[in-house]
């Protein structure tokens, strides 16, 4: 029952997170547009949340996109809390995740190789 009711909270904030990023940089020259919330995975106790970005594009501003979005965890904790109803608001942590780059990648090769003319052996 505890694994549904995570599962439930991890869903809230990753959604909560995803449309404060739009209130915290309104005015910033940081490109929203790049940014995807893709999963956060909160503690238990609800202490703690690690909140997974994908970043798509912008390769060489990836480090510091991230860096931007830890240095306005604060902001982003504090939308949180006046929207959500939760004992304990999370402290953010902000992590790249790469999984939609790699299966990019995967799903490049195998139209690649679909579109490869067969050789016929003889």
């Amino acid at each position: 029952m505890a694994v549904k009711r995570m599962d439930r909270i991890n869903v809230l904030l990753r959604r909560a997170i995803g449309e404060a990023l739009y209130q915290v940089f309104a005015g910033e020259t940081i490109d929203l547009a790049a940014i995807t919330v893709t999963q956060v995975d909160c503690a238990p106790n609800l202490r703690n949340a690690t909140v997974m970005v994908s970043v798509y594009g912008h390769e060489d501003q990836r480090t510091r996109m991230i860096t931007h979005l830890s240095r306005k965890a604060k902001d982003l904790q504090s939308i949180i809390n006046r929207d959500l109803t939760l004992k304990y608001t999370p402290r953010l942590t902000f992590k790249l995740d790469r999984s939609i780059e790699k299966g990019d990648h995967v799903l490049a090769l195998i139209s690649r190789l679909n579109d490869e003319p067969e050789v016929e052996n003889l």
